[in-house]
């Protein structure tokens, strides 16, 4: 079996042995649309939540018939934000048809969604999705990863103080493109990927925004980081032009995805 799919088949069973706050799985219950799945991202995904993280979390829901096939412009992405004071929370889902057309381009972001191991709500969709995850890898989606850090490394260097998150964003995105790259699976989480890596300040950096806050202060200037972070880049770069990943998602797959999207729609894949 391709190890991309097993990865994406352990994260869809690991919601039986995951534990979320109450305040999820609720927001989930009272979503106004059939959700195909809910993932947790951002920090928590990432393996660097501090304290005072929010909870990010991301899914798929699918509009009724009826109002996608009317005349009037239907927005096609749902969002909250609440904090009751215990808990953060920041939900985001799209269609699937909006979903079904990002996975088809070189978008990083909703396979790390679609794989997420950190599973709130799955359904026998969420695993045909799944499922289809591998063909759609494609060399390009180092183009996301290099962007991506690009940005926030930039961010990071107009920022008076300097803090601890930004900094490990850009290693995260980096080091997730090329694990990408050379592997062929998609590897959010910066623990796991540092584990290649061996990047001793890393796992220092990581044990200070656990213990400390979503604003923690570089504990070194941002030279310190910058040689690496460009040897990285350029590592990146290399990967990208020799990795064994397609350059286009083949047509089958296309069909595949398009399948399951009226398969959702006519409520026959739940």
């Amino acid at each position: 079996m391709d190890p991309v799919k097993v990865d994406a088949v352990k994260a869809v069973k690991m919601d039986a042995v995951t534990s979320f706050p109450p305040q999820l799985p609720a927001a989930v219950q009272a979503h106004p649309f059939p959700l195909v799945f809910a993932t947790v991202s951002g920090a928590h995904l990432y393996g660097f939540p501090s304290p005072d993280s929010d909870w990010d979390l991301r899914g798929v829901h699918v509009l009724p018939l009826a109002e996608v096939l009317g005349l009037e412009d239907v927005p096609e992405t749902y969002s909250l934000e609440r904090d009751d004071g215990t808990v953060e929370l920041d939900l985001v889902s799209h269609d699937v048809r909006k979903f079904a057309r990002l996975l088809l381009t070189r978008n990083g972001y909703v396979l790390e969604q679609l794989l997420s191991p950190l599973v709130v709500h799955t359904t026998p969709l969420h695993a045909q999705l799944v499922a289809l995850a591998p063909g759609v890898l494609t060399r390009w989606h180092a183009h996301h990863y290099l962007g991506f850090t690009a940005n926030q490394w930039q961010l990071l260097a107009k920022e008076p103080v300097p803090r601890v998150k930004p900094l490990l964003y850009a290693f995260r995105t980096v080091l997730t493109g090329l694990h990408l790259m050379r592997a062929g699976v998609i590897e959010a989480n910066l623990e796991a990927l540092n584990a290649d890596a061996r990047l001793p300040f890393l796992t220092d950096l990581i044990a200070l925004k656990r213990g400390g806050r979503e604003a923690e202060p570089l504990p070194e200037p941002l030279s310190v980081y910058r040689a690496e972070h460009a040897r990285l880049v350029l590592a990146l770069e290399a990967a990208r032009e020799t990795t064994h990943l397609p350059g286009a998602v083949p047509e089958g797959v296309r069909r595949a995805v398009s399948e399951l999207v009226v398969r959702a729609r006519l409520g026959s894949a739940f």
